[in-house]
């Protein structure tokens, strides 16, 4: 009898034992693979440095990670590869780094393009698909090289939030995924994956720090836009339809507007010329609704049962060329056009946002160093750029940009000659006007620099203090101070090309 029993028992433990490898030999199937697609990246970057624009910062090595997709490519973020000049993949259990190259990025975005032309690269290697958004509260993997270690790492987490957030590489306001992974220095790029699919990549770990295992996720939407934008190799980026508006929650505001108590909207308060909403949109005009998307008082609208996000990703999901429906209350009455989605202007504020894979522009003028006012110089205070950075400088984010005042110009420091005495300790300086003419942008002010004919150059900012060179000085002494500080030439390539 107690053999019996034993036997029996025995049957009953291998039974479950054959029951709970199987679900276990299909999962180890499925990370192989995966992780066979799974790509490591070493980039070597050198970005210019905007306070002596001549010269490159120190060369820095990073890596990061990316993912094999359809077409011989590799996945990954803009900023992995930003500023790069030299690229290698690595693939798993490979110890041999390869030469690869950036075929496409969108700074915007956060994704870039690679591909290595070394023959027989990806023949071993499976593509993996793009897949749908996950459910809140679904689990994902995210794969990846973080830092600490060369062999690639697989950490879970859910899906815990799915909105518009500021993405950290060139601050678009695009969705973005928050999942409970920790996320780390060389996770950047990875896969986030789901049914053996492309459900996001990785961009950044939570802003400063004030949460821990908390991370974003560029969604599949946001790929699958920027995938198709690089089917010509042209960046057209997302649209812009050249308005800007705010929350309607206030009902005397409602009532002032026209609208009923049921009524819902956003309040257009800015319109720019030369913009598709131009001359058919007005201030104080309410949108209401764009496309099929219905706008709730607080700008949000939904696309499903569990997400809300901001009413700019019904924009955002156009590609230039498209007609994006808009329905909108003036004074009370509901009217509907169809806008062009065209790119978006170079500038909507006084201060540029960040650019990469760029040099610098500037003009030495009489030992004084000029350039144009962007996040690239205001971000060389360092990471506490918000609370270091000239407050004047700062300030002009807020400003509005138009076709007369499109960029501001900073005399950002003088090196110090004959020509320039009584100003050698002027810094950050925004010039407002020249010989009395105020200034437009940048090339403007570089040619009327250039082509002046007066005696004096006058430059002089809103509160009226003035900076006064002698014209005729300037040029004779601009090789003897190039010379002196080891500056290779007074202005920064091609700024006068026609």
């Amino acid at each position: 009898m107690i053999k019996r029993i034993k036997f029996w028992s025995s049957i009953l433990m291998l039974l479950i034992s054959i029951s709970m490898s199987a679900p276990l030999r299909a999962q180890t199937a499925e990370i192989r693979a995966i992780q066979d697609s799974v790509i490591k990246i070493y980039t070597t970057q050198a970005a210019p440095d905007y306070f002596t624009p001549w010269r490159l910062l120190t060369p820095r090595q990073s890596s990061g990670s990316g993912a094999v997709i359809a077409g011989n490519r590799i996945l990954t973020n803009a900023h992995v590869v930003a500023n790069a000049s030299y690229v290698q993949a690595q693939k798993h259990n490979d110890p041999k780094r390869y030469l690869a190259r950036v075929i496409f990025v969108s700074h915007a975005a956060d994704l870039a393009l690679l591909t290595v032309e070394e023959p027989g690269f990806f023949s071993d290697l499976e593509a993996l698909s793009i897949g749908d958004l996950p459910t809140p509260q679904q689990e994902v993997s995210v794969y990846g090289y973080p830092m600490g270690g060369k062999s690639l790492s697989i950490t879970k987490g859910v899906l815990s939030r799915v909105e518009q957030q500021v993405y950290a590489h060139a601050g678009a306001f695009l969705l973005a995924g928050q999942i409970d992974a920790a996320i780390n220095p060389g996770n950047s790029g990875g896969p986030v994956i789901v049914n053996e699919q492309i459900v996001g990549v990785v961009m950044q770990a939570n802003a400063g720090g004030r949460a821990e295992n908390l991370g974003y996720f560029v969604p599949p939407s946001v790929i699958r836009h920027v995938l198709t934008d690089s089917l010509d190799a042209t960046l057209d980026g997302f649209p812009d339809m050249g308005f800007r508006t705010q929350t309607l929650d206030s009902p005397a505001a409602k009532a002032a507007y026209g609208l009923a108590a049921d009524d819902n909207g956003v309040l257009v308060i800015k319109v720019f010329e030369n913009s598709p909403a131009h001359t058919l949109l007005q201030e104080n005009d309410v949108i209401m609704k764009i496309d099929d998307y219905d706008i709730a008082d607080d700008g949000t609208i939904e696309l499903s049962d569990d997400i809300l996000t901001d009413y700019k990703y019904a924009i955002d999901m156009h590609h230039v060329g498209d007609d994006v429906r808009i329905t909108f209350s003036r004074n009370g009455q509901r009217r509907s056009i169809n806008l062009s989605a065209r790119a978006a202007l170079p500038n909507y504020s006084l201060v540029a946002g960040e650019k990469f894979d760029e040099l610098p522009e500037y003009y030495l003028y009489g030992g004084v160093l000029f350039v144009p006012l962007n996040m690239n110089v205001i971000k060389r205070w360092g990471n506490d750029w918000s609370r270091s950075a000239p407050v004047s400088l700062l300030s002009a984010r807020n400003e509005w940009s138009s076709p007369e005042r499109r960029e501001l110009v900073v005399a950002l420091q003088v090196l110090a000659a004959d020509v320039n005495l009584g100003y050698h300790d002027w810094r950050n300086w925004i010039v407002g006007s020249i010989n009395g003419e105020p200034i437009r942008d940048f090339r403007q002010f570089a040619q009327r620099l250039r082509n002046n004919s007066e005696e004096f150059v006058v430059l002089e900012n809103e509160n009226g203090y003035q900076m006064v060179i002698n014209h005729t000085e300037a040029m004779a002494s601009e090789e003897q101070i190039l010379q002196r500080y080891r500056v290779p030439a007074a202005t920064s390539p091609g700024l006068f090309a026609e």
